[in-house]
């Protein structure tokens, strides 16, 4: 089964609350709680984030954390990354030389075929749609994928 992490899931939560108010410097104690998680999840999270480049933070007595950039330029991909390290399905899907089987293998193209799919379909949506500040943009993603597959389809033929 292809499912994030609960933490993962945490730090989307904390990046989102972020979103809301981008300018505004945030302490780990007000981010744990607006999201009702607890200060040392909140702490560790940020600095994950923080070494991923997601989060910027500013030491002293008015000090805090915010975006590092902003949320329409922080991707589903991106998070994922910073706490999961990258997307693979399988090994031979992280990169040549990883599997025993590499050479023999028939499945593998397929497998990578599907696991860049997905990367590109994580780098597509961004942190404000996850955060549901940018519906817009939503809605034209969908319907460019309808207007897609309706293309695809062959014209069907009355007679």
């Amino acid at each position: 089964m292809l499912r994030i992490s609960r933490l993962t899931d945490y730090a989307t939560v904390i990046l989102a609350v972020l979103a809301e108010a981008p300018d505004r410097l945030q302490t780990a104690a007000a981010l744990a709680e607006q999201t009702q998680l607890s200060l040392p999840t909140v702490s560790k999270l940020l600095k994950q984030l923080q070494r991923a480049g997601l989060v910027s933070s500013t030491r002293g007595l008015r000090g805090g954390y915010q975006l590092a950039r902003p949320a329409t330029k922080i991707t589903a991909g991106d998070i994922l990354d910073a706490l999961e390290g990258p997307v693979a399905l399988t090994d031979c899907s992280s990169g040549h030389g990883h599997c025993d089987l590499e050479r023999t293998c028939r499945v593998g193209h397929a497998w990578q075929r599907l696991n860049l799919s997905i990367r590109r379909s994580l780098q597509e949506v961004s942190l404000a749609q996850l955060a549901g500040m940018d519906l817009g943009h939503t809605r034209v993603l969908a319907l460019e994928r309808d207007m897609k597959a309706a293309a695809a389809k062959p014209a069907s033929r009355t007679p």
